[in-house]
């Protein structure tokens, strides 16, 4: 036990909070804004089942990252034949343009709330933000500016929460007690969408490779190697389990508890106010602007390691496939912004489009992981690959059960 806290470990600690911040986005904001204001503390169990759901699947990302050497993208580029890595890569690529649309949007809304910079100019402004992030900083310096970030929000948050005083007991209660009716589907996968995403599977699998897992063969440095990973992701998922969290508690506490349905972020931060105080608007502010700064950055990065990974080219940022990758990826992002689409909708969409995806992802993920031929002795035992499909059987069932409640009564 002693070995996690160690000088050591602390090396290994980061690519698992880079990854965090990627789920603590302005989506999040707006389904977990949506979800407390129209039903209170009632679907904060969604935020823990995604957490439980997210803490397994990333897990398995970083352990292929480690053993392989290479990220999802390009073992499944390698593994799968070409029209079905065709279909993972193609429909993954679309998933992180909607990803992109909710960060950049939330990010140019989080400059508009604190400087009056309007959405149209805030978005190029964030690209511009990132691309210097991403291009003039090491990776390491990424990290920590991520894991700084981070800590932000979680403090703004964690103020806010002391606030407006939340009722304890009931949101405890909530958190583990599943409860759900027709009216909160559509909210709850969106939320779904916005913790397990689909890009921060793959990313994961790719910033795993920042640290040293040569172990020369020597089975019990693998073993400890693998604690120190296992460490990092649980905790930075706790982390982020916390913050989506408090997202709901302080939207059931103020919005819900006054009868106001929020359709907005702006709305929400207008609104905040007058029930709140000026700090907590203020912090709300400070938190949605580093969220959709740092979650735009690593939503970028994602999308330039999958786009290369499925390329076959090199998934290194200093690469010039990679760097322009990063800015081309982002285009369809500023010109949906530049036309004027209703954020808080833009949001919700964006994150039910990644929990559609989701379960292209998470199949190839838990094929592979099963592979001796792939994963040698850390291929997933009979009971890993059967907690794995019952996952992936959930988020399908979902799915199908999103698309009925939307859709079916149009045909």
């Amino acid at each position: 036990m002693r070995t996690l806290f160690s000088k050591e470990f602390l090396r290994y600690l980061g690519p698992g909070f880079l990854v965090t911040l990627g789920f603590i986005d302005p989506g999040n904001w707006a389904t977990n804004i949506a979800g407390g204001s129209a039903f209170g503390y009632d679907l904060l169990w969604v935020i823990t089942l995604s957490t439980l759901m997210l803490i397994f699947l990333q897990h398995l990302s970083a352990k292929l990252g480690i053993t392989t050497g290479r990220s999802l993208a390009a073992n499944v580029r390698q593994h799968f034949s070409k029209p079905v890595a065709w279909l993972f890569g193609g429909t993954i690529i679309l998933a992180c343009a909607a990803t992109d649309l909710a960060e950049y949007l939330g990010a140019a809304l989080g400059f508009q709330l604190m400087f009056g910079i309007p959405p149209v100019v805030g978005a190029p402004l964030t690209l511009a933000i990132v691309v210097i992030l991403a291009l003039g900083q090491r990776y390491h310096s990424l990290e920590r500016m991520i894991v700084g970030f981070l800590a932000i929000i979680g403090l703004c948050y964690l103020a806010e929460m002391l606030i407006v005083k939340p009722d304890w007991g009931l949101s405890a209660m909530a958190a583990f007690t599943p409860k759900i009716g027709g009216g909160s589907i559509l909210i709850a996968m969106g939320m779904l969408g916005a913790v397990v995403m689909p890009h921060n599977i793959y990313l994961h699998s790719n910033t795993i490779q920042s640290r040293e897992w040569e172990t020369n063969g020597d089975p019990k440095r693998r073993k400890l190697l693998m604690k120190f990973e296992l460490a990092d992701t649980v905790s930075s998922m706790l982390a982020g389990w916390m913050v989506n969290s408090a997202m709901i508690i302080v939207a059931a506490a103020v919005f819900f508890t006054h009868h106001i349905n929020v359709t907005s972020i702006e709305q929400a931060s207008a609104t905040l106010e007058p029930l709140a105080g000026t700090m907590a608007r203020f912090l709300f502010g400070i938190a949605l602007l580093f969220a959709g700064v740092g979650s735009s950055l690593t939503s970028s990065m994602s999308e330039a390691n999958v786009l290369t990974g499925y390329l076959g080219k090199p998934e290194d940022i200093h690469n010039r496939f990679y760097r322009i990758g990063l800015v081309v990826t982002s285009i369809p992002a500023m010109l949906i912004i530049a036309i004027g689409v209703d954020s808080f909708k833009a949001l919700i969409w964006s994150q039910v489009a990644l929990s559609i995806q989701l379960p292209l992802t998470i199949i190839p993920l838990l094929i592979l992981a099963r592979r001796r031929s792939v994963m040698g002795e850390h291929a997933n035992n009979a009971v890993a690959n059967t907690v794995g499909w019952i996952i992936a059987v959930v988020v399908i069932a979902l799915n199908l059960l999103l698309l009925y409640r939307t859709f079916g009564g149009s045909f």
